[in-house]
């Protein structure tokens, strides 16, 4: 059936799934999903009426016989002018549609992103029709690394930008980078990283064995080098004496693990699942092992062009996090793989990306798998983890004074926009932005950042 067909016909069954014309909620989701795909920004009007429509007709009748009876006994329109005497049916359209997108300032942007599964719903939102649903003509750029991503966007090459998560705050505050006012109104991802170790290491899984190794990150403003500097310091490695750090684009590490250029990584997948499928290196520890549901990569874009177009950010950001939706479900993983597996976006054999997404891989020591949440879609911007990551900024020298942890929190994680668009997407907001995390067994209560860096023991600060 076609997604906006007329609710007042007589024939159509209202029963099985939530809007009643399917065998199965399944069969309503799979129809749904690709019909919600293929519309168009001039679609919007008529789904927005729609579903009220819907929704009002299925609580009045709710048995499909008397629906039916009804409808075949008055004909549609006046079922639609009797249903309109009880309910103010064209006022629950306008207040539906209130949420409406207003004209774009641009319709053609430039979204740059590194070809990894974090950057998943910016990605599968161009193959998939995600950003064309609201009027954009997007073009997603596959960039060599986060320098790269970082200039362009800085330049005004890009419009906005798939980033590591703590590369605005790190913009923002003119660390690394001239300050610029950058915001960051959705997470990518949650997870989906992993320390992956060489072949010739696998007797070595302790960490205090690993003195002298050689391991590479992203970037230094990333979640990978906090949270690989956070392992190694709680196991009494001093990630700045005892091994070596450096920065490697992700598609360069796989070969440079191959090389023996390095001992080992942690990176986004699927470099680590492709180091396994090519044999050169063994899965060690998923990162939500370290802190499960910590953020990685995010949609950003600078203040100035959140403020000079701001029905296109607006556009941009839903279609992410509608398309961060429909990554949610599991049963859609194997579909989305094999939409951003190809040479223009991930390049990479379908069944590496599936195994990231779908959860069940081969750890390259002879094991398979299971871990459903190793990466997630949660689009929420925490700005308790903004705070988190500037003290780990601030313990390794980044940071040379203390800040106002909070209010730079507020000011770059845009958590209201965040909340606004998830709701419209049919997924739930946190009623706040600030919550204490677990990293290691150890509590981080936001409101105490100075307390919390001042614990550890190894620290430049």
């Amino acid at each position: 059936m076609a997604m906006f067909d007329d609710v007042f016909d007589p024939n159509r069954k209202l029963g099985g799934c939530s809007c009643g014309g399917h065998a199965s909620q399944d069969e309503h989701d799979r129809e749904a999903a690709a019909a919600q795909r293929s519309a168009t920004a001039e679609d919007e009007d008529l789904r927005y009426a729609s579903t009220v429509d819907q929704a009002v007709l299925r609580a009045l009748f709710p048995e499909d016989a008397t629906r039916r009876n009804f409808l075949k006994a008055v004909g549609a329109s006046t079922a639609l002018a009797a249903v309109s005497q009880f309910f103010p049916l064209a006022t629950a359209r306008e207040a539906f549609a209130a949420n409406k997108i207003g004209p774009l300032e641009k319709k053609d942007v430039k979204i740059g992103f590194i070809p990894i599964t974090c950057a998943t719903p910016i990605i599968m939102a161009h193959p998939m029709g995600f950003y064309s649903r609201y009027g954009l003509n997007a073009e997603v750029i596959k960039t060599a690394g986060w320098a790269v991503i970082r200039d362009k966007a800085l330049n005004g090459e890009y419009d906005a930008a798939h980033m590591l998560s703590p590369m605005p705050l790190a913009i923002s505050m003119g660390v690394g980078s001239n300050p610029n006012p950058w915001t960051m109104p959705a997470i990518e991802n949650v997870n989906g990283q992993a320390i992956t170790l060489a072949m010739k290491h696998k007797d070595k899984r302790d960490p205090k064995q690993w003195k002298g190794f050689k391991f590479a990150v992203p970037f230094d403003f990333s979640m990978h080098n906090y949270l690989l500097r956070y392992y190694l310091a709680e196991h009494g490695i001093d990630p700045d004496t005892d091994v070596q750090i450096r920065a490697v684009p992700p598609p360069e590490m796989v070969a440079n693990l191959r090389a023996e250029n390095i001992d080992g990584f942690l990176a986004p997948d699927p470099m680590n699942q492709r180091a396994v499928y090519d044999g050169v290196g063994f899965i060690h520890l998923l990162t939500k092992e370290i802190w499960d549901g910590h953020p990685c990569c995010a949609f950003t874009a600078s203040q100035a062009f959140m403020s000079q177009n701001p029905n296109t950010y607006q556009a941009i950001l839903r279609a992410i996090i509608d398309a961060t939706a429909y990554a949610t479900k599991a049963e859609n993983r194997k579909e989305i793989a094999a939409a951003i597996a190809p040479a223009n976006y991930l390049n990479q054999p379908v069944t590496v990306v599936e195994q990231v997404l779908t959860g069940t891989y081969a750890d390259g020591l002879g094991n398979v798998r299971k871990v459903p949440d190793r990466i997630a879609f949660d689009p929420f911007p925490w700005q308790s983890m903004a705070v988190w990551i500037m003290t780990q900024m601030r313990r390794w020298g980044q940071l040379k004074t203390d800040v106002d942890y909070a209010t730079i929190a507020t000011q770059v994680f845009q958590a209201v926009d965040a909340a606004k668009a998830m709701k419209d997407a049919g997924l739930t907001p946190p009623d706040s932005s600030f919550k204490k995390h677990i990293i290691m067994g150890k509590e981080f209560d936001p409101s105490k950042p100075k307390e919390y860096m001042n614990s550890f023991a190894i620290k430049r600060a």
